[in-house]
């Protein structure tokens, strides 16, 4: 029996652990060749296993998103090159930033949060566009955060990134519009991953969601069939 998305190739940012892992594991599940991108060589090597325990395939391509903006460039032109086509982009990298006043947000502390929660959801806007819109059921998802509808004390520095990111990835939903590509946001609220566990330390991470009860809502929305666009989806 044909699996959904078998023959398409999708590429997931922050796909060493959480929900960027769990999620790649997902589309791999359903046919996709998964080309996974995080930092850690290692941590991404755990997750091809997992994939290729599925009998599915994966490519890994190690950066840093806060560093590595130019190799990040070439991401989109790369993927083409070698497979000749890219279907689906899943954005779930993020970092926490620090918790702390706006007032005593520290400069190297917002180019960080910068660099990683905003800079390179533009980058990968930029560099994925024109394989995705040549697709023929190009999708995309960015996961989103409810602080940007709700903005909490000390968590500033976090959510002006998101905040940017729904933004910029909101607009170019009504750009490529007319087009044959979908792009959306999840908001797939509290989940137990390692970000979570650094923001709520006192939090048990059994009471949540985890990665892979969230991961099947987040493929779904990179399925041919998924006509929606342009919207925040929470998972409720």
């Amino acid at each position: 029996m044909a699996k959904p998305l078998e023959g398409s190739v999708a590429l997931v940012t922050g796909a060493s652990r959480g929900l960027g892992a769990a999620t790649a594991i997902e589309l791999a599940r359903l046919g996709a060749h998964c080309v996974l991108t995080a930092r850690t060589q290692g941590a991404l090597e755990e997750v091809d296993d997992a994939i290729r325990r599925l009998g599915g395939q994966a490519t890994l391509f190690p950066l840093d998103l806060a560093k590595d903006g130019e190799k990040l460039d070439m991401v989109g032109p790369s993927i083409a090159q070698r497979f000749g086509r890219l279907d689906i982009l899943v954005h779930a990298a993020g970092v926490l930033a620090k918790l702390t006043p706006v007032a005593h947000i520290m400069p190297r502390d917002w180019q960080e949060a910068v660099a990683v929660n905003l800079s390179a959801c533009w980058r990968l806007i930029r560099t994925c566009d024109p394989p995705l819109r040549a697709a023929p059921a190009g999708r995309a998802v960015f996961l989103t955060d409810g602080l940007v509808a709700e903005p909490r004390a000390y968590w500033g520095l976090y959510g002006f990134g998101k905040a940017g990111q729904e933004h910029l990835a909101r607009s170019w939903s009504e750009e490529v519009a007319s087009t044959k590509l979908r792009v959306n946001l999840f908001d797939p609220g509290p989940v137990a991953t390692k970000l979570r566990g650094m923001a709520m330390p006192g939090e048990d991470p059994a009471t949540l969601p985890q990665p892979e009860d969230v991961a099947p809502r987040i493929a779904a929305l990179c399925l041919p069939e998924e006509a929606r666009h342009g919207e925040v989806i929470r998972r409720g």
